[in-house]
């Protein structure tokens, strides 16, 4: 990743790209190592801000009064 860091959905896109390009087989062998080890990067990054936002998602839930009552989603 850059010193900046990509947004989540910038990431997949560039993910896919490198997916079509290691699909395609027009990339020499290290042009092939490189991609492949970009997209294993970006994979990394991707699921970390899955995890992230997983951790931060809560829940709106009905109690037993019909209220809706918001609960923090836990680690399973």
């Amino acid at each position: 990743m850059s010193d900046i860091e990509k947004s989540f959905e910038e990431a997949l896109s560039d993910l896919e790209k490198i997916v079509e390009e290691l699909e395609n087989g027009e990339l020499t062998l290290e042009q092939s190592l490189e991609r492949f080890q970009k997209g294993i990067e970006l994979s990394k990054y991707c699921n970390k801000r899955l995890d992230e936002v997983e951790r931060k998602i809560s829940i709106l839930i009905e109690n037993e009064e019909g209220k809706l009552v918001e609960e923090v989603l836990k680690d399973a």
